[in-house]
C-alpha cells in the first residue's frame, strides 16, 4: 500500500456504514487508493486508525507523497460489510 497524499477534511462526514471512514472537519485524512468505475467519487483512507471509503470533495489536500497514482477498478465484491 502506498500512501498517496494527505488531505483536511473541509467538514463533518458520517459514512453509510461500515465501509465508510468518518472524520470531522480540519482532521489530516491520508489517501491510499483512489477508485475508478462506478465509485470514481470514492476514494479510500484512513483517519487515525481507521480505515474506509470517503467522498473525495470533501478533502483539500495539502500534500502529495506519490506521484504514481494507483487506481483500483471496483465491482460488487470490493464493497462488502464483515
Amino acid at each position: 500500500t502506498v500512501l498517496m497524499c494527505r488531505g483536511k477534511a473541509m467538514r463533518d462526514f458520517k459514512g453509510p456504514d461500515c465501509r465508510f471512514v468518518n472524520f470531522k472537519k480540519g482532521e489530516a485524512v491520508y489517501v491510499y487508493y483512489k477508485l475508478i468505475g462506478k465509485s470514481t467519487e470514492l476514494w479510500a483512507g484512513s483517519v487515525g486508525s481507521d480505515f474506509g471509503y470517503f467522498p473525495k470533495d470533501l478533502l483539500e489536500i495539502n500534500h502529495n507523497y506519490s506521484n504514481d497514482e494507483l487506481e483500483l477498478p471496483t465491482d460488487e465484491t470490493d464493497f462488502v460489510c464483515f
